[in-house]
């Protein structure tokens, strides 16, 4: 299935604001039940057990309301790992669309650009976003990521597949919004494969990179900033 380029409608807040509320509130639900908290949850573990730290700090791209990071914020305490989160958006309406009791610190910025001095967090993380980027764009960003990192970038994204596409017309009675109806096909006709993220990861400079399968044709990368070389420690 060869990739195609869409333009996104919430890229671009192609809606009224009560579509686009119900897009984001269709993203939280998507993150919820297919993928977005626990595959991000499991790299941060795994990161967790090859660096031996129990608190972390995570800047998270593209991150919307935040809905997700809180999620894996959460989930996390109750594992014993403390996760500082800072959110960055492009769109300071999206960051604005938070609900009482996620009072992270958020900043309105190109993600292609981080505002952030070289190592600022122990993690650089994003969710369903580097499936929007061109080729040489998501090269650019991961090189950001590492810079901006010093562990590790976190890339939770789809993967490309006529099985997904599939799946993903059958759930069209689940979203709320036409925004959702339009960028969940688009989403998946312009995401990446495992194999393209290997590549473009090197590209940006990545150390070392692990590739994780997870429910749903999702996939969980750990880009390292630098070679790992203690792997007894590790909990898969």
């Amino acid at each position: 299935m060869k990739r195609v380029p869409t333009a996104e409608l919430l890229d671009t807040d192609s809606g009224t604001p009560q579509e686009i509320a119900q897009s984001l509130a269709d993203l939280r639900q998507i993150n919820r039940r297919f993928g977005g908290v626990s595959t991000t949850q499991a790299m941060i573990e795994h990161v967790a057990g090859v660096v031996q730290a129990r608190s972390l700090s995570l800047l998270e791209v593209a991150a919307g309301a935040g809905d997700t990071p809180h999620l894996v914020q959460q989930a996390l305490r109750a594992r014993g790992i403390h996760l500082e989160v800072t959110l960055l958006d492009r769109a300071a309406t999206h960051l604005n669309h938070r609900r009482p009791g996620n009072g992270l610190p958020a900043v309105a910025a190109d993600a292609l650009e981080l505002p952030f001095r070289d190592g600022s967090f122990d993690l650089v993380g994003c969710n369903l976003f580097v499936h929007h980027l061109s080729p040489d764009e998501v090269v650019r960003f991961a090189g950001e990521a590492l810079r901006v990192s010093r562990a590790a970038a976190l890339i939770n994204d789809l993967v490309r597949s006529p099985l997904h596409l599939a799946l993903v017309y059958a759930g069209m009675p689940l979203y709320h919004s036409r925004i959702t109806r339009h960028d969940a096909v688009a989403s998946i006709r312009q995401a990446y494969t495992p194999d393209e993220m290997r590549a473009m990861l090197a590209q940006a400079g990545a150390a070392e990179i692990e590739i994780f399968r997870h429910f749903l044709f999702r996939m969980g990368i750990v880009a390292w900033k630098h070679v790992q070389s203690h792997r007894e420690n590790v909990a898969h």
